[in-house]
């Protein structure tokens, strides 16, 4: 069987797919387009995603999958909607704010189950800037991008603030508590030219 080179793009050109995607499916649904959205062999494959927004260097919304679950361009396309419009930290995003808010797709790696005895052990295991990090806690769980690392640069003040977010004492034992780290290939929308 001969090889088909074009249903694998390089990274830049699947950044640029991906992100054009986002853009696409929010602008459907706060504007009304009826464009269709692309369609590509690449975004056929199961995989998870994180889409985030921002506003003036600020977050705006993110939304995103642990797993993959879902075709990659239907993953990108629910979770940029969601990114928009379902995020409980902020309001909808309105159709007028749209060519102000830059777009950033995440795309996960497997999660990789980390085996530790205690919180020393699992801070050893973590990479800055390099890991996400799932934490769960019976039902719940929680996790932050390897992004996020750019505001807790601290392994141990990453950890903490990862388990307030799960709804935990950031003072609580890991004991009990299972962890997963996982990477991510990132794209990002240039931000939106000043009018002025």
């Amino acid at each position: 069987m001969s090889p088909q080179p074009d249903t694998e793009p390089s990274a830049e050109a699947l950044g640029a797919l991906l992100l054009a995607h986002a853009r696409a499916a929010i602008a459907r649904q706060l504007c009304g387009d009826t464009t269709p959205l692309a369609e590509h062999p690449a975004l056929a494959r199961r995989a998870a995603t994180f889409v985030t927004l921002k506003k003036n260097g600020e977050l705006r919304g993110c939304m995103g999958s642990l797993r993959p679950q879902r075709p990659l361009g239907e993953d990108v396309a629910a979770n940029a909607v969601a990114a928009a419009i379902r995020d409980p930290r902020f309001a909808p995003l309105q159709a007028a704010e749209l060519d102000t808010v830059q777009i950033e797709v995440s795309l996960l790696s497997e999660p990789e189950f980390l085996e530790f005895a205690d919180e020393q052990a699992l801070l050893e295991q973590l990479r800055p800037r390099q890991d996400g990090l799932i934490l769960f806690a019976g039902c719940r769980s929680a996790t932050f991008l390897p992004q996020v690392w750019e505001q807790l640069p601290e392994p141990r003040a990453f950890l903490a603030a990862l388990k307030h977010k799960a709804g935990l004492s950031p003072e609580r034992p890991v004991n009990g508590l299972m962890a997963a780290r996982y990477q991510v290939n990132k794209w990002h929308e240039a931000a939106p030219q000043d009018a002025g």
